[in-house]
């Protein structure tokens, strides 16, 4: 069959396409990458492109997210819009586009004290609590003689064992291939990679000529759903060098995990999504190397942290389970792998570690979270929240860690938002009003586009301390002039159509904030169901961590007023960044804290909410601003109270 051409602007690049493939297939193939929550199943509406000559067969499925002007216009979605027998020209808007996102790249981790020594962790072991899973060191061997008679193997174990006392060594195979050649030719002057998780025993990993013992690099990587972060380490010095972030490319196929258990499970297989996570990974990788002079040799090991289902990906194992009563992933703790045999770039021998998780739905992310912030080594009663599609939350101490996943949806992401938007370029992220007037700020100073998850909960909280919308997320009749109704659908104008890069109004309408009121809702549920089923209160939580890109942009005042965060004195709740990449990192300069990683997955206690008895009254109770119950939340009871006598 022929190909036609389409061409796809602003970008101005034309691609050769088969009829009937989709214009998102077709836009994926030329590296324009189009916003897509449900990854191309018809359901989010967030794919609208403009046809501007020729013409597609589009399905009846996307009339939905379109009006009549629109679809007179040429709009159609790319997922539901198949390429005919004609070349096409298709205009992609700005609100469609996936551009670079406000990705949060720094953690803000703890004081981390060394840990005291036990029966596990014998004095006598030699076992600092700085120790890479990968060290390097050089060895100048003897020449052997006819005294000196042990083997070549034997010789190098000999040397490190002066360096690596009382400990037990073994070999990979690898490494006596070409060994003999290896030390005559370089005058018995060597340096050898060695690779542990345990303080007893050490695997030689690798044998290089002469002295590379000054170049030992690793890489920290949250592999997160939306971005991926990569931190390069000096091992020698355990210093951060580098920082890369992206988009994962695996959103292509999928915004939500859910989504890319679909498509693996029953639409395109496992190799595409694989293929996108390996191949972000490596151009973050490769733009490190660069841009510090290195070599890919020079990174002898890896640590990747990433929720259960990303991290099934990541290694190629089938995630289909995970979705499934009773939702049981393959595995929850993985072995050690050679990195190339994954695909990623660095060392032949390089290794490769995962994050262990807890279950299904409590990732190698939240484990590295609660490694970061420190709150299984203090007596105090703390709380990690982690808040995304799926919101975790961990509560405990040095004592014990229990956990839960809430199903949050993607309303804080922009998901389901008539004017949401991820957290990238013209992004509404603050609002506040003054005079009578909503002002705002956009990411990068730019015109409006749309509206982010911080954006939006600053707006909830403001028209609700405004009064123009009650604590039932209604907008009160004649409350603002900034208030009206388009298809008996009441709304707000946050940026008029002058303003704002489209030429259309920005808003939020009445649904999206129900929509938030239940995503907020979800989240809060669960930690008073956590905490209850515990015999405490909110009150009993010493310091609440909110982890995650999400938090470090998140107003704690407002996030309180609408009832997202629980009714603490500021002071109790601090933000911790990308907890996920400093979990990483700890893990990857330090075998204990590896190990110690390892011992809280297995500690944490998972509640499954879906099938907890007082989940979903909680859930209703928390449908409202804040709360149902004002008596959780006494200061912004009398907040609200006070601006309303204001008003009088």
């Amino acid at each position: 069959m022929a190909s036609v051409k389409v061409r796809f602007e602003p970008e101005g690049k034309t691609v050769e396409a088969q009829p009937g493939e989709t214009l998102l297939d077709v836009a994926s193939r030329a590296g324009i990458y189009i916003n897509s929550l449900c990854g191309g199943q018809g359901v989010c509406g967030k794919c609208r492109l403009k046809v501007k000559s020729g013409s597609v067969e589009s399905s009846s499925k996307g009339l939905g997210f379109l009006d009549r002007k629109e679809i007179d216009a040429g709009f159609v979605l790319a997922c539901q819009s198949k390429i005919k027998d004609q070349d096409v020209e298709v205009w992609v808007p700005p609100e469609s586009r996936q551009e670079d996102e406000q990705i949060l790249m720094t953690d803000n981790i703890l004081h981390y004290d060394q840990p005291e020594t036990s029966d596990q962790e014998p004095a006598s072991a030699g076992i600092s609590y700085y120790q890479p899973l990968s060290q390097k060191y050089f060895l100048n061997l003897p020449s052997p003689t006819l005294e000196d008679n042990i083997s070549d193997l034997d010789r190098i174990f000999r040397k490190l064992r002066k360096r690596l006392p009382e400990t037990r060594l073994q070999s990979d195979f690898s490494c006596l291939r070409g060994l003999a050649r290896l030390l005559r030719d370089n005058n018995w002057k060597i340096t050898a990679t060695v690779h542990s998780t345990e303080p007893e025993c050490f695997q030689l990993q690798s044998l290089e000529a002469g002295d590379t013992s000054g170049l030992n690099f690793g890489v920290a990587i949250d592999v997160g759903t939306t971005t991926i972060v990569a931190q390069l380490i000096d091992l020698r010095a355990g210093k951060v060098v580098g920082v890369e972030a992206s988009h994962n490319q695996q959103a292509h196929y999928g915004e939500d995990v859910i989504a890319r258990m679909i498509f693996a499970c029953s639409r395109g297989g496992l190799d595409p999504l694989k293929n996108a996570v390996v191949t972000t990974i490596n151009s973050l990788i490769n733009s490190l190397v660069v841009g510090s002079g290195l070599a890919f040799d020079d990174i002898t090991s890896f640590v990747a942290a990433g929720n259960t289902t990303m991290t099934h990906l990541l290694l190629g194992l089938e995630p289909c389970t995970i979705r499934i009563d009773p939702y049981i992933p393959t595995a929850t703790r993985f072995p050690w792998v050679y990195a190339r045999e994954i695909g990623i770039q660095g060392h032949p021998r390089s290794v490769l570690h995962c994050m262990p998780c807890v279950s299904s739905y409590v990732g190698g992310d939240i484990t590295a979270g609660v490694l970061a912030c420190g709150m299984n080594d203090r007596p105090e009663l703390s709380a990690l929240i982690d808040v995304g599609t799926n919101g975790e939350i961990v509560i405990g101490n040095n004592e014990w860690l229990v956990c839960c996943s809430a199903s949050a949806g993607p309303a804080f992401e922009g998901g389901g938002i008539k004017c949401g938007m991820r957290a990238t370029k013209g992004a509404v992220q603050k609002a506040w009003f003054h005079n009578g007037r909503l002002r705002y700020e956009t990411i990068g100073g730019a015109s409006p586009r749309g509206i982010c998850g911080s954006g939006l909960i600053d707006l909830m909280a403001e028209l609700l301390a405004a009064g123009v919308i009650d604590q039932a997320g209604k907008f009160a009749t004649n409350a603002h002039p900034g208030v009206r109704v388009v298809d008996g659908i009441s709304e707000f104008i946050v940026a008029p159509a002058a303003e704002s890069e489209s030429g259309e109004d920005v808003v939020i309408t009445e649904d999206d904030i129900g929509n938030l009121i239940k995503s907020k809702g979800a989240v809060l549920a669960a930690m008073k169901v956590l905490i209850e089923n515990l015999g405490m209160s909110f009150n009993d939580l010493q310091k609440v961590y909110v982890a995650g890109g999400f938090g470090a942009h998140l107003d704690i005042e407002k996030a309180v007023i609408i009832g997202l965060l629980p009714d603490l004195p500021k002071e109790r709740i601090q933000f911790i960044g990308n907890s996920s990449v400093a979990g990483a990192r700890q893990s990857l300069v330090s075998s204990f804290a590896y190990r110690k990683a390892e011992a809280i997955a297995k500690q944490m206690t998972y509640f499954e909410l879906s099938v907890h008895p007082g989940f979903m009254n909680e859930f209703v109770a928390a449908l409202f601003l804040p709360h149902t119950q004002m008596e959780l939340f006494p200061t912004v009871r009398a907040f609200l109270n006070e601006r309303a006598a204001s008003r009088r």
